[in-house]
């Protein structure tokens, strides 16, 4: 692939952030057709008392207000974690191009694992999925937060 970058370094800055802040770290940023970042962010849902606040959800809805539109096509989705069931229909619903993730969550995923929301025939957009990326990396950040906890 001529040209490619991994925002992905992007993504981990912003899962180490959510672990700063006492969350569970997992990073999102969304780019454009030409590759800029137009949002990032990391878990909040402690923060904002709002169990709907992982970061891929803070980034699609950052990623439409700039675009004043609910719908993403063409853009890229880079997380550090495999979404859940919620942020897969959300990155359905926007129509992200592409979702690239780190590490794969066979607990609560819901791409590669358990839901598997774009297998699923009422599924209304399948994005293009390429996992692994930094996969190592995304789980230390998440092994070490949680090691510290126990």
């Amino acid at each position: 692939m001529t040209g490619f970058i991994s925002h992905m370094p992007l993504a981990l800055a912003e899962a180490r952030a959510a672990a700063a802040r006492g969350e569970v770290p997992v990073g999102a940023v969304l780019t454009d057709p030409a590759g800029r970042v137009i949002a990032q962010a990391g878990n909040r849902t402690r923060e904002l008392s709002d169990p709907t606040a992982h970061a891929e959800i803070l980034a699609i809805r950052a990623a439409c207000a700039a675009r004043g539109s609910e719908r993403l096509p063409g853009h890229r989705l880079w997380v550090t974690l495999e979404p859940c069931p919620m942020c897969a229909a959300a990155i359905s619903a926007a129509r992200i191009e592409i979702l690239y993730f780190g590490a794969d969550d066979p607990r609560m995923g819901g791409v590669r694992h358990g839901a598997r929301l774009f297998e699923h025939p009422q599924c209304h957009h399948r994005p293009h999925i390429h996992d692994g990326i930094a996969a190592e990396e995304s789980r230390s950040i998440l092994r070490e937060f949680f090691e510290a906890r126990r």
